[in-house]
């Protein structure tokens, strides 16, 4: 099972793609830190000081400007995220956001299937603040109980 999420980015896919693998820029948007440039192959420390949060993504591929794909999670209940880019012209992008690993047998299944768009919806949103708008402290704005 899976969740797929779909954004219009007004930047070039080049733009859009430094912003999540550049550790100085996905703070911007994203995880407050990031310990290294993500390259294939990767394991990426990401801190998220909103909710006192740490955890480690493992990059398993990389073509630049067109996609990312990491896992994250804890080894038995690992979820596969690819990031795709499809430059649609020269100022603007569509990004495609998947993330696999969902068990439908869970109990809980829905409320997941619902807290992790939000999730991406929110994520997807302040990337589009920062590089169409150069707005820097929406991420702050979501408040989780």
């Amino acid at each position: 099972m899976n969740n797929l999420t779909t954004f219009n980015i007004l930047k070039p896919a080049n733009e859009v793609f430094e912003a999540f693998v550049d550790p100085s820029k996905i703070g911007h948007f994203w995880f407050s830190s990031s310990s290294e440039r993500w390259e294939e192959g990767k394991t990426i420390a990401l801190e998220y000081d909103l909710y006192h949060a740490e955890l480690e993504i493992k990059i398993i591929e990389i073509k630049k400007n067109e996609k990312i794909v990491f896992l994250w999670g804890p080894i038995e209940e690992e979820h596969k995220v690819t990031i795709t880019l499809k430059q649609i012209d020269s100022s603007k992008t569509i990004i495609e956001v998947k993330e696999e690993g969902f068990r439908d047998n869970e109990e809980d299944v829905i409320h997941e299937l619902l807290d992790n768009k939000e999730g991406w919806v929110f994520m997807l949103t302040c990337l589009k603040a920062y590089l169409e708008f150069g707005v820097n402290r929406l991420r702050g704005g979501l408040l989780k109980e």
